[in-house]
């Protein structure tokens, strides 16, 4: 069945380019893609996510997520020829899964990842000294959730939450040991989540990214936020904003690092990116 399916691929005169998409970063490689005339279908898992990609002939946008048993028929029918993964850098699962697929089907493929930001230290600042952060930084990395949860980091805290609905639910054992707020995205499933991880209204804010400078400071001083729990999502996900309020502020952020996967091929870099798709299109 395996040889069946790459033989086919191999075959094809129309090859596609599988964008992993969802993401800004994603955006920017399918104008580039879209300019090259290189067709390109791209897969993401929202409605809301298709109004990221400009409308192009060569540009085909599946809604919806795709899992192990669908992923063979989806390659057949794209006749896809190579994978750029430009997904959420914690949608793990997502790209373990196109991992796996690139290895059986022998498709090329590269992991695109937006750049990190480094770590900013301030020695001087009692803040972060006070809940026990090391070196007194005020953005403290820590390797996952579950590290910062059996912590006492959170505790008698006024905590933001800027972590994705998805993980809202860790938090709920903390909702009173400290106090939760949470900015999630306005959708319906985010609002569930939320509620149902024991937050309530007057705790929540609905806002689609990116977020202002000015925006994220007043909303940090309104709710006197005196701990921030992010991702780290770089530029894209408002990370450089947040590292310029903690440090006016002076209110200490602790960045849940992005998980580790072993990429086959990975780059920060457009350039290259756009350099894998002309080597492995097929027109």
């Amino acid at each position: 069945m395996m040889g069946s399916a790459n033989s086919l691929l191999t075959r094809s005169n129309n090859g596609r380019i599988w964008l992993i998409g969802g993401t800004q970063e994603s955006a920017t490689l399918a104008n580039r893609i879209a300019q090259e005339q290189w067709p390109c279908t791209i897969s993401v898992t929202t409605e809301a996510a298709t109004a990221l990609y400009p409308p192009a002939p060569v540009l085909r946008v599946r809604v919806g997520k795709l899992d192990a048993l669908q992923l063979g028929q989806f390659l057949q029918t794209e006749s896809i020829c190579a994978i750029l993964d430009a997904s959420h850098p914690y949608a793990v699962e997502v790209s373990k899964l196109a991992i796996a697929t690139a290895c059986q089907y022998q498709i090329p493929y590269l992991r695109y990842e937006r750049p990190r930001l480094d770590l900013i230290s301030h020695a001087d600042n009692p803040n972060c000294a006070d809940l026990g952060l090391e070196n007194s930084q005020i953005f403290t990395s820590l390797d996952s959730f579950d590290t910062l949860l059996r912590s006492e980091i959170l505790t008698g805290q006024r905590v933001l939450l800027t972590v994705g609905y998805r993980t809202l639910i860790l938090f709920q054992p903390w909702q009173d040991k400290c106090t939760l707020f949470a900015r999630i995205l306005p959708s319906v499933p985010a609002l569930e989540a939320a509620l149902a991880a024991g937050f309530t209204p007057d705790r929540l804010i609905a806002l689609r990214p990116p977020v202002s400078l000015d925006l994220e400071r007043s909303l940090w001083q309104q709710w006197q936020i005196s701990l921030v729990v992010t991702k780290a999502s770089g530029v894209a996900g408002g990370e450089d904003v947040k590292r310029i309020v903690a440090s006016e502020l002076g209110v200490p952020v602790v960045v849940i690092d992005r998980p580790a996967i072993e990429y086959p091929q990975q780059t920060s870099d457009v350039a290259t990116a756009v350099e894998f798709c002309r080597q492995h299109i097929t027109l």
